[in-house]
Formats: structure tokens, C-alpha cells, sequence
């Protein structure tokens, strides 16, 4: 039989003991290294040579790598720490430094930047004539005209709310307005909106940012040109009879035609309303007994050609509007829309005053 003392055991046991002679050699030879939560985290001036290496106090109170580091001195020598105290007189004597002086005005960029509204070549290019170099450009080359005055440097400042801009003689909607020509589809009614659910002018012109209105009407049967925009003031004058803005038709009959026909509608048909007047007309094309001819003029009354061309005895079986005033159809396909050229929005201005 072993003893307890002398076994595998017992020796485990004595060493851990409190009253081992191993145990007490060690705490005489060496310190005994600290546990962690015993450690010291004190870095930079205050540290103590049993504590850590600078820099390792961050990472260990942040809890992260990485952590606030004092910053090291090239030298090598500790910086010394600046009192809250010190910090605060440097403020104020900075504060008392600067107090009395003015505020600094940037310097001009340009004459007249003191004015007030926006650059003219910034109120080109939001107008669409193109990047703000080549709005430069356009005024470099003396095509612009400000309220009658062409402008011949650059930084102009304009108020597109009251200033009349012209490019090549045609004024510039310098606001945000928008225009558009739609090729209506027979069956389509001219009104934004239609209470019975009919397909309307407002189906081809949804999520636009601001509301639009059309210029005038057609019937529901004729196709071609209708103009849409926000401009209150143009819309308005494009349909007023005393600017005469005129219109084109092309209109499908059946014939033969007398060769006057072209006479009567231009002295004028009588019709319930009153005399109606043509301003031109022309046969465009005959095959046999159909023709494709061709009516222009500048009323708006209600089914208009219609009326004229039923009354000189030649009813319309279908009726395509081609032009209104200078905005022309071309080969733009039936419910396309498209958005007028700045030339044509000019063009449309000009031909009412604008």
C-alpha cells in the first residue's frame, strides 16, 4: 500500500497547497505576475514601468483595436499634457484677437454680380440650347438679345420673370414651360380629362411634372396636330381670332370637283353661323373620283372645314389637321407625342407677338 503522500494525489495535493515549500521559493525568486483584472492600462506620462506599453491603453479602454493613441514625440521624450486651464486662455486670447475685426467680402467675380436674378448663359442652357460653354458661345457671337439689347459679355445677370431673352431674333421661354405636339388618333377626344371614360388628350400625357392644357381643339373623328403646353398666355393668343394663326388641313372627298371649288371657299360659304373663308386651297391628289385636297385658313370655329366643304355639296369622309401655324406634322407617327424645338417655340412666339 502507498501512502497519500507519497502518491500521484497526494503529491497534486500538496503543491496546491497553501503551505508548500515550492510554492513559497517562487513568490521568493520572482513577482508574481498579475492577473488581468490586476493589470494597469495607465499610458503616456503617468505610466509606471509595470504597466503596459504606450498605445496599448486605448485599444484597452475603447475595447476595440485601434483605439485613441497618445500621440509620439519624435524625439523621443514624453510631450508634457496641457492643462484644460492652458487650453482655455488660448481660446480666449484668440477670441479677443479676431473680435474686432470686420467681416471679409469675397472679391467680384464679374461687373454686375452684385445684381440679383441668374447668369444669362445659365438661363440658355435650362431653356435647352445647350451646355452653358456653348450658351457662352451663343453670346460670344452676338445672337442674344436681352429686352431688346444684344449682350456682349459674359455674366450677364437676367430675370427670366420679367426680361425678354432672344436668340436669332425669337424669344426664349426662359421659365419652366413646357411644349408639345401630340398627332391625335381618330375617336380621341380633345379634352383632358373625359367624365364617360372615352380616351382623351390627357392619356398620352401622364406623369408630367406639371399640368398641361391643349391649344384649341379637334374633333373627335379628325386627326393630326394639337399643340399642349403650360403657357397660359401663348395658348391663349394661338387661338384669339386677331392674331389670325392659321391652319392646314388635308381632307379625303369624292368628286368630281368643279374647278372653281377653290374660289367659293375662298370668297366665302354661308353657313348658320355666318361666312366662312378659306385662305388656300389646292388639290393635292386624285385617284378616279377621290381626292386628297388640301384647306387652309385661319378660323376655329366648331367642325369648320367640315361645314364649309358639306355646304359646297363634297362631304369630308376623313379630315387629317397637317399644321398649326409653323408646327408642321412631318412624318411624326398618329399618338405620337413629341416636344417642340426652342426654333419652333420661337417661331410659335413670334407669330403672336410674344
Amino acid at each position: 500500500m502507498r501512502s497519500s503522500g507519497s502518491g500521484k494525489s497526494g503529491g497534486r495535493g500538496n503543491y496546491r497547497g497553501a503551505g508548500n515549500d515550492r510554492d513559497q521559493k517562487q513568490g521568493q525568486g520572482r513577482p508574481r505576475k498579475p492577473r488581468p483584472e490586476e493589470r494597469r492600462y495607465d499610458v503616456g506620462p503617468g505610466a509606471t514601468k509595470d504597466g503596459p506599453k504606450a498605445g496599448r491603453g486605448g485599444a484597452a479602454r475603447g475595447g476595440a483595436k485601434g483605439g485613441p493613441k497618445q500621440p509620439q514625440p519624435r524625439s523621443g521624450r514624453t510631450a508634457p499634457a496641457r492643462s484644460r486651464e492652458y487650453e482655455a486662455r488660448a481660446e480666449e486670447r484668440n477670441r479677443e484677437r479676431y473680435a474686432g475685426k470686420k467681416d471679409i467680402k469675397l472679391p467680384k467675380t464679374f461687373p454686375g454680380a452684385e445684381q440679383e436674378g441668374e447668369r444669362l448663359q445659365k438661363v440658355l442652357a435650362r431653356a435647352g440650347y445647350g451646355s452653358r460653354r456653348a450658351c457662352e458661345e451663343l453670346i460670344e457671337q452676338a445672337r442674344v438679345e436681352v429686352n431688346g439689347e444684344i449682350v456682349l459679355e459674359q455674366g450677364r445677370r437676367v430675370d427670366p420673370e420679367k426680361d425678354e431673352v432672344r436668340v436669332d431674333g425669337l424669344t426664349v421661354a426662359t421659365q419652366s414651360y413646357q411644349f408639345f405636339s401630340l398627332n391625335k388618333p381618330a375617336g380621341v377626344v380633345s379634352t383632358m380629362e373625359d367624365p364617360e371614360g372615352r380616351q382623351c388628350l390627357g392619356d398620352y400625357v401622364t406623369n408630367r411634372e406639371t399640368r398641361l392644357f391643349h391649344v384649341g381643339r379637334l374633333d373627335t373623328e379628325t386627326e393630326g396636330v394639337i399643340l399642349l403646353t403650360n403657357h397660359g398666355e401663348l395658348a391663349h393668343r394661338l387661338t384669339h381670332p386677331k392674331y389670325g394663326v392659321k391652319k392646314t388641313y388635308l381632307a379625303a372627298i369624292v368628286g368630281p370637283i368643279p374647278r372653281d371649288l377653290g374660289k367659293r371657299l375662298k370668297d366665302g360659304i354661308q353657313l348658320e353661323d355666318g361666312y366662312a373663308r378659306a385662305d388656300h386651297f389646292r388639290v393635292v391628289e386624285q385617284t378616279g373620283k377621290n381626292y386628297l385636297v388640301e384647306v387652309t385658313l385661319h378660323e376655329g370655329r366648331k367642325h369648320i372645314v367640315r361645314r364649309m366643304l358639306a355646304e359646297a355639296g363634297f362631304p369630308v369622309d376623313k379630315l387629317v389637321r397637317t399644321a398649326f401655324g409653323p408646327i408642321t406634322l412631318g412624318d411624326q407617327k398618329s399618338g405620337w407625342l413629341r416636344r417642340l424645338s426652342n426654333t419652333e417655340v420661337g417661331m410659335l412666339m413670334k407669330e403672336v407677338d410674344l
